[in-house]
């Protein structure tokens, strides 16, 4: 029996309930900004050793809960796991990205693909049970995958792409072999997130982190139609409790009435969005997460808590007169930089805190 939540203000807004604050996470809030974060993996001797060790992955994650009162946390892990345990065999360089080993390039590469054996992920399991666990019901755990694009994207490439030369040529050349390799990712990606949601994420998402580098008419047939795929098949509560969805696509603003009709529950936006403009497009059919540029961390504290301002001002009054709903979690429009200062962090945190209720009382 889990621990019962001092603090819902995420899940509330995820689901459009009234909140007394606008809740905040950061995506990458565990990470290499984190001196703590570091001396981890110096210990773990690697990231994959960081990634695939319960007790590294549960202690990575509560630690930026330990400086910032943040109202989430989210599994520490990457969204490669899924297409290492097909067999691509990934790996991580100090100071490169992430690399297979064996890159799907051609047909024969396609046919061997196949969804995974859940049991090589065990890993990720273990640590969102141990997190859960460990926080106690001190703030909700959000369970993650790549979208199938994106991990695409890397399993064609090999690794990351400046201009997915590779994974468009064979779309536009072959698009009988990338839909079937997106098939079988979204599938996976359902499976994976729904084995999360048994193992204790209370709420999930979906970083479609390439979804933006699509042209029009080929994200909705590449991306969001395999998005919508994952949905589809995701569990809607578990243990009696909703759980909600998030899909965020990096460069995805000209879409958002497209993937709101895909009807998760909330859509990430990053921050070439006004937020007030995408709440009028969207409607009441989604909540709204972001949307700061990460590297508003970098400038001075006084400029941080006006830029804050500014995004929660932009998202508009989050309790309405009639009763409206408020919907809005903030977070940065994309992950977190290595190279911020933590105390910035704490500004944020506590400038999103001190003015949504400011906004809220006014």
């Amino acid at each position: 029996m889990s621990a019962p939540l001092a603090n819902d203000a995420f899940l509330r807004a995820c689901r459009r309930q009234p909140t007394d604050f606008t809740p905040v996470w950061l995506m990458r809030q565990a990470g290499r900004y984190l001196p703590e974060y570091c001396a981890t993996r110096a210990k773990a001797g690697s990231f994959m050793g960081l990634a695939t060790n319960v007790d590294f992955a549960t202690e990575v994650t509560l630690q930026p809960l330990e400086r910032y009162a943040l109202d989430a946390a989210i599994l520490f892990s990457d969204i490669l796991t899924v297409p290492d345990a097909m067999g691509l065999g990934l790996s991580f360089a100090q100071g490169e990205g992430p690399r297979f080993a064996h890159p799907v390039r051609d047909e024969a590469d396609v046919a061997r693909l196949a969804v995974p054996d859940l049991d090589r992920l065990r890993y990720v399991f273990d640590a969102v049970t141990s997190i859960r666990q460990a926080l106690n019901g001190r703030v909700p755990l959000i369970g993650f995958s790549g979208s199938p694009w994106t991990l695409a994207c890397y399993m064609v490439e090999g690794g990351g792409s400046d201009d997915y030369r590779l994974v468009k040529t064979m779309l536009y050349a072959r698009p009988d072999l990338m839909h079937r390799i997106l098939e079988v990712n979204a599938d996976a990606v359902a499976a994976y997130l729904n084995a999360q949601i048994d193992a204790g994420a209370q709420a999930v998402m979906i970083f479609d982190s390439w979804g933006g580098v699509l042209a029009d008419g080929a994200f909705q047939r590449f991306s969001l139609a395999y998005t919508k795929r994952v949905l589809a098949q995701l569990k809607r509560e578990h243990d009696g409790e909703p759980v909600p969805q998030i899909v965020f696509t990096k460069g995805g603003g000209l879409w958002l009435e497209a993937m709101a009709d895909a009807r998760p529950d909330v859509l990430g936006v990053d921050w070439t969005v006004n937020l007030g403009q995408a709440r009028a497009r969207v409607g009441d059919r989604v909540a709204l997460q972001g949307n700061l540029d990460p590297c508003v961390l970098f400038a001075p504290p006084e400029k941080i808590r006006a830029e804050v301002t500014a995004a929660l001002e932009s998202f508009g009054r989050p309790a309405r007169a009639d009763g409206g709903v408020d919907g809005h979690v903030f977070n940065l429009g994309h992950g977190i930089s290595q190279f911020t200062p933590p105390e910035h962090v704490a500004v944020l945190v506590d400038t999103v805190h001190e003015v949504s209720r400011r906004l809220r009382a006014g």
